[in-house]
């Protein structure tokens, strides 16, 4: 006599615990990273981000919606990691806490906790501190390496902050300004290595593809989604760069600079939000990469990963739609 149950049949080691803790592994280069570049401000912010989103959930799961403690499958801890490494080191504590509120209450447990949400929680929370608190987002800390205790930071540009700036001059400003604000322009090797200003994620290429090549050994995700995003953003802008020869379209500064690359692989990728199919996987990261070259060189700000990537949030239902898997042994879908 067989006991028939429904599908799936196939049992797995791998938990939604598991999932987190290796995206957590991936994640820590960066943290690593940010801690050295930043300084005490980074440690303050991560900390900050990470116990905040933590206890919204807590609260929220275990008195508003009854559920229990959802905290122990430490989704809520990779959204605080990911919204500490979209905010500058400076950031006030209470602004971190708002941002952390959106991300949980709002974007997360509002449409009834993880796998539910249409949008991604870290992204949430930092367009809404972007756009109600645009002074505090955009002022960035220089480098601090050597002076972890350091309080007295220095600001500046960021990369995409000069570019965006060397657009407006080249019709205002003379010969002489334009090579002044170059000068300012960090070096290719700078910006892998992370010598820059920006946010804590954003701006150590190296930390960060350590953590993409983790995730790939891991098979947490697959290659489609970073792979064609950087490449579509690497194709779009060189191809704009041979045709006018402004700087303003180099590739390698625009791939290697901003939240790209920590877009492209920690948040693009995320199970929830992004499609299920492969080809869906492809057009969505394609999509993305377009948006983001579009924002970035005619859009009002210089980044555009966050509000790419929350734009193909919202089309990924229709995505996974048109992109339905083939039934396997047949030819339909």
């Amino acid at each position: 006599m067989f006991t028939i149950s429904t599908a799936p049949h196939m049992s797995s080691p791998v938990t939604t615990q598991t999932i987190m803790r290796d995206v957590i592994i991936a994640l820590l280069p960066a943290a690593l990273a940010a801690g050295l570049i930043f300084g005490i401000g980074a440690v303050k912010v991560m900390l900050t981000a990470v116990a905040g989103c933590v206890l919204f959930e807590y609260l929220i799961s275990r008195y508003l919606l009854h559920k229990g403690n959802t905290t122990v499958d430490n989704s809520a801890v990779i959204t605080g990691l990911l919204l500490a490494f979209n905010l500058p080191s400076s950031m006030p504590v209470w602004m971190i806490l708002t941002g952390c509120f959106m991300a949980i209450g709002v974007a997360k447990m509002a449409f009834g906790g993880l796998g539910k949400n249409l949008f991604n929680p870290a992204l949430v929370g930092r367009v809404f501190l972007f756009i109600s608190f645009p002074v505090q987002m955009t002022h960035w800390p220089r480098p601090s390496w050597g002076d972890f205790l350091n309080t007295d930071v220095q600001t500046g540009a960021t990369a995409l902050g000069i570019l965006k700036h060397l657009d407006v001059q080249s019709s205002a400003t003379a010969l002489s300004d334009q090579s002044s604000a170059l000068s300012e322009l960090p070096t290719y090797q700078e910006m892998f290595l992370g010598y820059m200003g920006g946010s804590l994620g954003e701006v150590s290429a190296l930390a960060l593809l350590l953590g993409l090549a983790y995730m790939l050994y891991r098979r947490v995700i697959s290659w489609h989604i970073p792979f064609y995003y950087l490449a579509t953003v690497f194709v779009f802008t060189c191809i704009l760069w041979l045709y006018t020869g402004n700087i303003k379209y180099d590739p390698l500064s625009h791939l290697l600079s901003g939240g790209l690359i920590l877009g492209a692989v920690f948040m693009a990728t995320d199970y929830v939000t992004s499609p299920l199919s492969t080809g869906g996987k492809i057009f969505f990261a394609v999509c993305c990469g377009l948006l983001t070259v579009i924002i970035r060189l005619y859009g009002s700000y210089p980044e555009g990963v966050s509000f790419a990537i929350l734009i193909m949030n919202a089309f990924v239902p229709l995505i996974d739609r048109h992109f339905i898997p083939r039934i396997y042994g047949t030819g339909r879908h």
